[in-house]
This record gives structure tokens, sequence and C-alpha cells, in this order.
């Protein structure tokens, strides 16, 4: 079945797509949405640097305006998609948006990672050897010092760490974090860039990548 990936540059999405393509599911196009800065619903740093993360998986991409997606999911269903993957796991919001655009184009909308334990996804991130890094913070206990770390083993015990004093999404679903794949298998980005802080958060910025 032919289908779209809606692909950010973070993790989730890209492991979204990573499992329909293991699902023999045939992903023409994947779809990254230039949003409006503190979107609540496409994630925004570094979002000009995801086609690099689409060429990971070896996928083509396409640039679409925020205001412009509905319109261009109809474009693409009638290029023969007849799916749209999401990396959803806890946001009714979003979740809800992508399935009332989907029922309107007579499509469907698949979210691999729905409900599932946010233990485990971390887990599945990890072991098919998706390398991805913190771009965004905004929640208690994140400093600037987080920016730019590689969640690996040991960030992910640190992210345990702070679920269990602040209660944050490990997932970073709540909007408490956000990343950018730089690497899978024996693929990698060389990544350059900077810290930008204001306030009680901040960004990664990614100025090159090679």
């Amino acid at each position: 079945m032919k289908v779209i990936a809606l692909l950010s540059g973070g993790k989730d999405s890209f492991l979204s797509a990573y499992i329909a393509m293991q699902q023999g599911l045939d992903i023409i196009k994947a779809v990254i949405v230039r949003p409006k800065e503190y979107s609540y619903m496409f994630h925004f740093p570094n979002v000009d640097m995801a086609g690099s993360v689409a060429d990971l998986l070896g996928l083509d991409y396409v640039y679409v305006l925020e205001d412009e997606f509905r319109d261009r999911i109809f474009q693409f269903v009638r290029e023969g998609a007849r799916a749209i993957i999401s990396g959803a796991i806890a946001s009714e919001f979003q979740k809800t948006r992508l399935e009332r655009i989907a029922t309107e184009a007579s499509i469907i909308s698949y979210s691999p990672l729905w409900r599932i334990d946010q233990h485990r996804v971390i887990r599945e991130i990890l072991d098919a050897g998706i390398r991805a890094m913190i771009v965004s913070v905004s929640a208690d206990g994140f400093t600037d010092r987080d920016l730019g770390m590689e969640i690996d083993e040991s960030y992910a015990e640190h992210l345990v760490s702070l679920e269990r004093r602040y209660g944050i999404n490990i997932t970073g679903e709540g909007g408490e974090y956000e990343t950018f794949v730089f690497g899978f298998g024996k693929r990698q980005l060389r990544v350059n860039g900077h810290k930008v802080w204001k306030g009680s958060g901040g960004y990664f910025i990614i100025d090159s990548i090679y």
C-alpha cells in the first residue's frame, strides 16, 4: 500500500516511518511540514534540515507549509497515497486532527507508536540504531547542558531520573524536549550548531550538516 509519512526530523516520526517500512508499506513521500514557531501540531526546531533525515531512510521528501498541509494531503491522495503515517504517541490533539483530515480524504491515519509505553519507545529507538540529539528543551529539570546531547543508554537513564523527579514524559511527548535524528545504522550526519537559551528553555540550532 502506498503511504505518505510525516517526518519532522525527530526520533518519533523517524521510528514510525521505519516501522511502516518494516511492515511493507510503500512510503512514496516523506512530508516535512514547515510550521509556525511554537506550533502545537508540528515539530519546529531545525525543520529546514529534516530533508537530510529523510535521506537516512532513503526517502523522497517534500516541504509543506502548515497552512497548506490539508490541501497537500488531498494532492498526495490523488497521486495514490492511501494512508498517512505519524509519530504520535500520546497527543490527542495531534492524532485527532490527523484522523479528521484522513477521514475527509478517505485514507487511513496510522500511528505505529500510539499509546505504546514510552519507556519501550526509547528502547526501540536505541535498539534500532537510531541516533537522536536534543535540540529543544522547555521543562523543569533541563538545562543548557542538555542541548546537543545524544539520547544514548546513559542519557536515557537521565531521562528516567527526570521523569521520576519532575513527572516529564520520557519521550518528550508533552513538549518537554524535541530531537533531531543524526544517525541510523552505519549512516551518520555530521552536525555543527550553537545553543540559544531563552528564559527557562532553549534550542540547539543546527548551522550545517555534512
